[in-house]
């Protein structure tokens, strides 16, 4: 009976249940996880440097994206401009006075024919000096293709109005002929002794075919100022004499430019109006006559002739 009173009397035993995992609690743990993984290091794509820098580059690209092109401070911070907002003149009020005084006689709507264009340029000169009334012929051409790269020689009826002083590079039986017809200097070696001192005091150089080889070494300093004799300009030739009294008669080179642009003297401001015509004209003539064949739509886009430092006046194309 004991055994029994003993057995009822002893205490329950109370089984403690296991505690069920909330959705709370594995959020944590797996943010915990994402932000192990993007533990930053001390160098590299995943430094702090780094990470601020992705950061602030697609912060500006948001910016760009949206059109916000308003400048940041440091802390990223738009930065108001201070004072009033700059006013940009027209170009014309820019330009000096005796150019807005040139310009005032011209009717900037207006197309003038070639006649008219050239003695206007002519009287709005600004300058003292007797400028020079150039032609700029803007042409329909891509220079960049070698059948497009306009280039020529055309002699001025009136010639430049400049003292052309040309040097002959020819053997010595052809000085004495090429002295006769008006060079300023003739040589052979004494012309490479200067080529080699750099002194370059000519505006034109001819040279005999034989002897083309030995102003190779010297393309770098007459390339660049436009000297080196060329078959096509004329300044390549067995007749040297020839090439001389042409290149003093006013033979002149054009070549197109990288924009498409031909720029040519046709002569000085002094230069009575029928002069300045029929040079202009040659030069027109010989554009025209190099017209390239692959040219498609309009070959003369724009023409302007100016004096230096003067206004331009337009000249209207379809009356040439």
């Amino acid at each position: 009976m004991a055994d029994k009173k003993v057995k009822d009397e002893a205490p329950e035993v109370t089984i403690e249940e296991t505690p069920v995992v909330t959705e709370e609690v594995t959020a944590t743990a797996e943010a915990e996880e994402t932000t192990a993984d993007e533990k930053v290091t001390k160098a590299g794509k995943r430094s702090a440097k780094s990470l601020k820098e992705a950061d602030e580059k697609a912060e500006k690209e948001a910016r760009k994206e949206a059109g916000d092109t308003t400048p940041q401070s440091d802390d990223g911070e738009a930065v108001a401009k201070k004072g009033p907002a700059p006013v940009t003149r027209p170009k014309l009020e820019r330009r000096g006075k005796k150019y807005r005084k040139a310009a005032e006689q011209l009717n900037a709507e207006k197309m003038y024919s070639l006649k008219e264009a050239l003695e206007l340029a002519t009287k709005t000169s600004p300058t003292k000096f007797d400028a020079s009334i150039d032609l700029h012929i803007k042409l329909g051409v891509d220079p960049r293709h070698a059948d497009q790269n306009i280039r020529s020689t055309v002699t001025l009826p009136h010639g430049t109005g400049k003292n052309v002083r040309v040097a002959v590079f020819a053997p010595t039986d052809q000085q004495e002929a090429a002295k006769k017809a008006g060079a300023d200097f003739v040589g052979e070696e004494e012309l490479l002794q200067k080529l080699d001192k750099e002194d370059i005091d000519f505006d034109v150089l001819i040279a005999t075919p034989m002897l083309m080889a030995k102003l190779g070494k010297y393309a770098r300093l007459l390339g660049p100022k436009g000297l080196m004799p060329n078959p096509k300009s004329g300044t390549v030739s067995a007749k040297v004499a020839e090439a001389v009294a042409q290149a003093k008669a006013g033979r002149v080179e054009f070549r197109v430019d990288k924009q498409g642009i031909v720029h040519q003297a046709v002569g000085k401001a002094s230069f009575d109006a029928p002069k300045l015509y029929d040079n202009a004209k040659a030069v027109m003539d010989a554009i025209l006559a190099a017209k390239p064949a692959s040219v498609k739509g309009s070959y003369l886009l724009t023409i302007s002739v100016a004096s230096t430092m003067g206004p331009g006046v337009k000249v209207d194309t379809s009356a040439l």
